[in-house]
């Protein structure tokens, strides 16, 4: 589906109860420090200021009374919506029996930022413009800050053309272009816009310790801010605009989504803006996706150079050597705050109730502190990956590719939580063995830029052994696959990965039995699903089933287009974009028996995903 498709939906008076929106249903917005999700009836129902795991503002999409801003039109309407072209900012048409309007939505940038810029200094405003286009439409403008997860209703009262809230870490100002009302913490308005007529709309985030609060951008500049942020982004991707192939312009919005999960600050990349979008309605999979997962942001970081040649890659790899504090062993965790906070402790939240009553709902993430060794093979990859870019390794960095390495050689036969963060038993999973060999190998790779911190024979001998076990103890003859975990005999999607990196070819025989024996036990309609859950408790610690999981769908697109399968590659491909929603997001997962998207959204994986499967499908296409 083509980023810029767009259907209408058609929506009743407003008035009529509103229930929980599809998670498909929302459309990203992104300054690259925070994100906002607005629905397709023009109501921002999740924003969280001034980053991305800071508390919400509006949280609606979680819970009805956890704060929304809306503005739509008073009687029945269609709507349908795009990304202007090139950005992150999203354009809606209502139609009603009256006349056509046209809403535009947009996190703003530093004004006349440009190009590499994109996201420093950031306002932390969030505008929105509505435009008559055809005869006449009366509109209804509703915003209702409940800050704290929805637990709080602000002191919000009336100040020049608009208002403030007052009290509270999340305090906001917000001017509107047409008279409004505060009752009970919410501001309203009712208006009407002809053709031709503009009204303008912002908030911005007020600092606790601001003296002199900054003002929101007044309304009758809403427009020319829009159009400022609008070149902002079409700058930013024509400075990294560099694939060509036949699916450019899903690949291209892939990039801006991946851009738009950049906490510009630091470095950090997120793995989806949201928390507790659930990966099975009603069920308990429910997670805070709003931090820097070393093997999300490593990943990204590879789809960004297939999709834009990103200049963030230095930026990234300083995040995560000053998180770590240079060192590595136990120091290496995988994931941090954006901030380069350690501690995510996981609470509940039980004042809201979930998406779709999806409980529970839960902020931070306790797999912090999880034991993952996979994560040193996906630094490395992506230190190699840039290693041009990156230019003479500074000697901090010198010494932490060392540490990555022999951290590799000497833990690589340890059990682990593995790379799906498996709450239960630790078990010896292959995946973490493979990108244990993937650390070393890289490092070998690595060797001549490291001056005197390099161990090419040392770590070459063990990246071998490594190899030697996997192949011996990995192999499930049973099933005639490369296994979960060794002497096991469950499949793992992660076993896709094995050709991706490069440790063994996709046309292998046993790595062709394996890519098949996925396709076929490991896959709900063509999709793929990361393993296989049993009744009761599952070897992930957890109850319930998930969906199918995009990114190991989007690795079997590329696997068998390294097989020589290049038909069913594409066929595949295919049918994974054919889920992205009317703006071309994707989450993480797919019910394929409702054709519904699930989990936190938009995620970064799945577009990595679907970038890297693209760019593989090319290569057997010889157009790469």
């Amino acid at each position: 589906m083509a980023a810029t498709a767009a259907s209408a939906m058609a929506y009743g008076p407003a008035g009529e109860a509103r229930g929980s929106q599809p998670i498909a249903g929302y459309g990203l917005l992104a300054d690259c420090n925070s994100a906002a999700l607005v629905a397709r009836d023009g109501s921002i129902d999740w924003l969280c200021l001034p980053r991305y795991d800071s508390e919400s503002v509006f949280g609606r999409i979680l819970d009805p009374s956890a704060g929304h801003w809306s503005i739509h039109p008073a009687g029945a309407f269609t709507s349908e919506r795009r990304y202007l072209p090139g950005t992150l900012v999203v354009e809606t048409i209502f139609t009603t029996d009256t006349g056509t309007a046209k809403l535009t939505d947009a996190l703003v940038f530093a004004e006349g930022q440009r190009g590499h810029d994109l996201g420093y200094d950031a306002p932390h405003e969030l505008v929105r413009s509505v435009e008559g286009i055809s005869g006449e439409v009366e509109l209804v403008f509703e915003l209702a800050p409940r800050t704290e997860y929805g637990l709080v209703r602000p002191l919000f009262r009336m100040e020049g053309d608009g208002g403030r809230t007052f009290g509270g870490p999340n305090r906001i100002g917000v001017r509107a272009g047409v008279p409004v009302e505060i009752e009970d913490a919410t501001m309203r308005a009712a208006f009407t816009v002809s053709a031709g007529e503009r009204v303008g709309f912002s908030l911005r985030w007020i600092p606790t310790e601001a003296h002199e609060p900054p003002r929101a951008t007044a309304p009758d500049a809403v427009a020319a801010r829009i159009e400022d942020t609008v070149e902002a982004w079409r700058s930013w991707e024509a400075d990294h605009d560099i694939y060509e192939g036949p699916r450019r312009e899903l690949v291209r919005l892939s990039s801006r989504v991946l851009k738009g999960l950049t906490y510009r600050p630091t470095g950090a990349i997120v793995a989806a803006p949201t928390t507790s979008l659930p990966e099975t309605v009603g069920g308990e999979r429910n997670w805070d996706y709003r931090y820097a997962w070393v093997r999300d942001a490593s990943l990204t970081v590879e789809a960004l150079y297939i999709g834009s040649c990103s200049d963030e890659a230095g930026e990234f790899v300083s995040f995560m050597t000053s998180s770590a504090g240079g060192r590595v062993d136990e120091h290496l965790q995988i994931m941090y705050g954006i901030d380069g906070r350690h501690d995510l402790a996981e609470r509940e939240l039980d004042h809201l109730r979930g998406w779709r009553d999806s409980r529970p709902v839960r902020v931070g993430n306790g797999a912090w502190n999880q034991t993952q060794l996979d994560v040193y093979g996906e630094l490395l990859d992506a230190i190699y990956l840039y290693r041009h870019e990156l230019g003479d390794l500074h000697p901090e960095i010198q010494r932490f590719v060392r540490d990555l390495a022999d951290t590799a050689a000497r833990r690589w036969d340890e059990r682990d939580a593995g790379m799906w963060e498996m709450r239960g038993e630790h078990q010896h999973h292959l995946s973490s063995k493979m990108f244990c060999w993937v650390a070393l190998d890289r490092a070998v790779k690595l060797a001549p830029k490291l001056g005197a911190f390099a161990k090419p024979d040392e770590w070459a001998a063990e990246r071998d052994h490594i190899r030697d076990a996997i192949l011996e103890r990995g192999w499930s003859e049973k099933r005639q696959a490369y296994a979960q975990s060794f002497d096991s005999d469950e499949l793992d999607a992660a076993q896709l990965l094995m050709p991706i990196v490069g440790f063994l070819p996709a046309t292998d025989e046993r790595m062709r039995s394996t890519i098949e024996a996925i396709a076929r036990d490991l896959t709900e309609d063509g999709l793929v699903l990361r393993y296989r859950n049993e009744e009761g408790l599952n070897v992930d610690g957890l109850v319930g089933e998930e969906g199918t999981f995009v990114i190991c769908s989007f690795w079997l697109v590329s696997c068998l287009a390294k097989a020589g399968e290049v038909d069913r590659a594409e066929q595949l491909f295919d049918q994974l974009s054919g889920y992205a929603n009317d703006l071309g997001l994707l989450a993480e997962e797919i019910d394929t028996a409702s054709g519904e998207q699930l989990g936190n959204f938009p995620q970064a994986f799945s577009h990595i995903g679907l970038i890297t499967a693209a760019n593989e499908v090319d290569k057997a296409r010889g157009l790469a």
